[in-house]
C-alpha cells in the first residue's frame, strides 16, 4: 500500500517518518497519522467537511443492517471480473496497477464497507478509503484488515502514483474524471454507482427529501467522457421494508440530512404505513480508460 502513495505537495514517494507517528516525503512534507488509523494528506484547508459524525453513525447502523448489501454484491461482483480473485502467478508484473497485491481505491469512501465487501471477494488485494470526512474515515480505517484509509480532497490531485490502481469505486460520490484516469492501470476499470429516479421514490414527496436529477446519467458521462468510455451497465434493485426508525436513519444519513427538520421529518414518518416500502435502485456503469 504504502508503495503506491505519493505526497500530494510534490508527487514524490511517501514512507514512514523515523521521528513521529507520520509519513514523510525526500522533500520532508509530512503527513501524520491519526490514533484512529488514517493518514491525513490534506494540503491545505478542505473546501467542505464531508458527513458529520451523526451522518456517519446513520451511515455505520443502516449498512450493518444490510439494506444496501445489493450495492456491496454488485461492486464485489463487477470488481472480480477486473482482477482474478485467485491469480496463477503466470503475469510476471501481477494484475492490473502492478505488483503482486492489486489496489483497489474506494474514491468517497465514507465508512468503507463497500471497499471491504470487495476486499473479501478479492483475497489477493489490498484497499485504500479516500474521503474528506474525518468521522467516516475513522470508521474505514478499521473496515477491513487489509484496507487503508487517507484523508484527502478527492477534487484535488490524488495522494497516488500513477497507474496504480487496479480498480476505483466511486459510490454515490463526485468524480474526477483527470485523477481518476492517472491513478488507474490501462487494464484496470472505474465503477461508478449512481441513484436511479426510482431510489427512495416512495419517500421522496412523503417526507420531502431531494429527489434525484432526471439528467443525473447526462451528467456522469460528461464528467467522465473525456478520459473513459462506458463498457457496462447494470441496474440493481431490492426491496427493503422498513420500520420508522430505520427511515429516519435512512434520511439522516444521505445528503436531504443538512436540508430536512427533525421534528418535521418524524411527524412524517409517524404518518406513514408501517413497515415502509422502500425501493433502493442503482445503476453500476462500468469505464475502462481510453
Amino acid at each position: 500500500m504504502l508503495a503506491r502513495l505519493r505526497c500530494p505537495v510534490c508527487a514524490e514517494p511517501l514512507a514512514p517518518a523515523s521521528d513521529t507517528r507520520a509519513l514523510r516525503c525526500p522533500r520532508r512534507h509530512t503527513f501524520d497519522v491519526a490514533r484512529q488509523g488514517y493518514v491525513n494528506l490534506l494540503t491545505g484547508r478542505a473546501p467542505h467537511v464531508g458527513d458529520t459524525a451523526a451522518m456517519v453513525a446513520a451511515r455505520t447502523d443502516f449498512l450493518a443492517a444490510g439494506h444496501y448489501d445489493v450495492v456491496s454484491a454488485a461492486l464485489a461482483e463487477a470488481a472480480t471480473r477486473i482482477i482474478d480473485p485467485e491469480p496463477t502467478g503466470d503475469r510476471p508484473d501481477g494484475q492490473p496497477g502492478g505488483g503482486a497485491y492489486p489496489l483497489v481505491v474506494d474514491a468517497g469512501a465514507g465508512t468503507g464497507r463497500h471497499l471491504a465487501a470487495v476486499l473479501a471477494a478479492l483475497p489477493g488485494a489490498v484497499g485504500l478509503a479516500l474521503d474528506v470526512s474525518k468521522p467516516a474515515l475513522r470508521r474505514a480505517a478499521r473496515a477491513h484488515p487489509r484496507a487503508a484509509a487517507a484523508l484527502a480532497d478527492t477534487w484535488q490531485r490524488l495522494p497516488l502514483a500513477d497507474a496504480s490502481a487496479a480498480v476505483l469505486l466511486n459510490v454515490f460520490a463526485p468524480r474526477n474524471g483527470t485523477e481518476f484516469h492517472r491513478v488507474l492501470d490501462p487494464a484496470g476499470a472505474l465503477l461508478v454507482v449512481t441513484p436511479t429516479g426510482a431510489h427512495l421514490a416512495e419517500l421522496v414527496d412523503a417526507l420531502g427529501l431531494l429527489r434525484v436529477d432526471p439528467a443525473k446519467a447526462d451528467r456522469v458521462a460528461d464528467s467522465l467522457a473525456d478520459h473513459f468510455t462506458p463498457v457496462g451497465d447494470e441496474v440493481h434493485t431490492a426491496r427493503l421494508a422498513l420500520t420508522g426508525d430505520e427511515v429516519a436513519t435512512l434520511v439522516g444519513m444521505g445528503p436531504s440530512a443538512w436540508h430536512t427538520d427533525p421534528a418535521r421529518l418524524a411527524a412524517r414518518i409517524a404518518g406513514l404505513p408501517q413497515p415502509v416500502a422502500v425501493t433502493a435502485e442503482v445503476r453500476l456503469t462500468v469505464w475502462r480508460p481510453r
